[in-house]
């Protein structure tokens, strides 16, 4: 397809550098803006794009598990973020790992290179007139990020925190009771599981939490917090009933089991529709994952708790997609306006790389005056999306790509061994991915 239409990309990271290729290889001419020299963001130093900001890998290659199951989709789709790292990884086990700095170089060369792509070095304020991809990441300038707030209202959030989601079916609820604070919510017996935890339950859970270790600030990050979703940690330090009266206040509740009110009660709520995921209120934390699952094991109901996502303090911007997105990540009252990357509701490289693929695919079917079709539910690019649209939008965060986010089994579920259960989930994936491909490529 060729077409005389453009589409502006905001953002050269993984995400921006994908959705450009994907457009130039379906014939669409693109202009993709980075501040970079101009302008360096507190985490970034290389002029080089896609610049991996951090030493960790891409994550888990291995074909059986959602993220290696996304490396497999991607390639598949034909993505130059995926071509890249195969050919500048290192060793690291069944991680895929890169050189930083050959993969990033390796970009630039693509995207530089590519006929159909204007990379243009300037910082970009406001939201760009007709079809724009808006892909700057979670460290996005202050100027642009006025300007997507004032676009999208009160639905641009800035967080530093998330906390830690676990399987439903792997706690314990016997140990739990299900109720909201003063009998509020929309189910008869209440809209969160509550875990009771006496006096010296809650005593020996601080302490553990205290002398845990936790993960430094990075050198450009500063120990700012908001006051609404502080660290857990910070919470401690500022006295030992701190959490007690925040966000494990037992004010509203009664334990059916014991009559009376627990001395303390950590709240989990629902994560998504079905569901299958649950989070920790207010408990976004600094410990290391190793100690998250160590420390959370050992409250009533968890000892067995899977970990679909740990907590974490770090800065971000992202939307409110559930509210603000269409299922072709289109802003639902500008359809000319597309979202892709961590600013659209996901967490990782691969994912916003992911994303940013998708968008090129969705945008250039409009240029073309068509729509693009979806990627079956069954695939992990379907779970992203799904996501970013079932999520409710009161409690909607970014997350990385999990299972949890898959549509479930047509039998067994998770009765089915769970090693052989994510291997069924990837084959059916990549058998449903195959007619998605041919329907999509250029």
């Amino acid at each position: 397809m060729t077409t005389a239409a453009s589409v502006t990309v905001v953002g050269a990271g993984l995400a921006g550098c994908e959705a450009a290729w994907q457009l130039a290889q379906r014939g669409v001419a693109v202009r993709l803006f980075e501040m970079k020299p101009v302008r360096f963001s507190a985490a970034h130093s290389s002029e080089f794009l896609a610049e991996l900001v951090c030493s960790n890998s891409l994550r888990s290659d291995q074909p059986s598990n959602a993220i290696g199951l996304l490396h497999q989709e991607m390639r598949r789709l034909g993505s130059l973020i995926l071509e890249v790292a195969d050919q500048s990884r290192v060793p690291a086990g069944r991680a895929l790992a890169v050189d930083r700095e050959d993969f990033s170089r390796g970009v630039s060369e693509r995207i530089e290179a590519a006929a159909r792509i204007e990379l243009i070095r300037d910082e970009v304020k406001t939201i760009p007139d007709g079809p724009v991809i808006l892909a700057s990441g979670p460290l996005t300038s202050e100027n642009l990020a006025a300007a997507v707030g004032e676009f999208c209202g009160e639905a641009l959030y800035f967080y530093d925190s998330i906390s830690p989601t676990v399987y439903l079916d792997s706690l314990d609820l016997s140990q739990m009771f299900r109720a909201s604070r003063y009998d509020s919510g929309d189910q008869p017996e209440g809209d969160y599981l509550n875990i009771p935890l006496d006096r010296d339950a809650y005593h020996a859970f601080i302490h553990a939490v205290a002398a845990a270790e936790k993960v430094p600030l990075e050198v450009f990050e500063k120990p700012q917090y908001f006051e609404a979703c502080l660290p857990i940690e910070v919470m401690i330090e500022r006295g030992e009933d701190t959490l007690r009266y925040g966000p494990m206040k037992p004010v509203g509740l009664t334990d059916p089991r014991r009559g009376r009110r627990p001395y303390a009660a950590l709240q989990l709520r629902q994560e998504d529709k079905r569901g299958t995921l649950y989070s920790l209120v207010g408990f976004q934390t600094k410990l290391r994952q190793g100690e998250q699952k160590r420390i959370f094991r050992t409250l009533p109901g968890m000892q067995q708790a899977v970990f679909a996502r740990f907590g974490s303090v770090h800065r971000n911007t992202f939307i409110n997609a559930p509210e603000l997105l269409g299922p072709r990540l289109q802003h639902k009252s500008r359809d000319n306006v597309f979202f892709a990357g961590q600013m659209a509701g996901v967490e990782g490289y691969v994912e916003s790389a992911a994303l940013g693929l998708l968008a090129g695919i969705f945008s250039a079917g409009w240029v073309g005056g068509r729509e693009a079709p979806l990627p079956p539910p069954e695939t992990a690019h379907g779970a992203l999306l799904r996501h970013l649209s079932d999520t409710t939008a009161r409690s909607f965060q970014p997350m990385n790509v999990n299972f949890g986010l898959f549509p479930p089994l047509a039998e067994g579920g998770r009765r089915v061994p769970k090693r052989e259960r994510n291997q069924k989930m990837c084959q059916r994936a990549l058998d449903s991915l195959e007619a998605y491909a041919t329907a999509v490529a250029p």
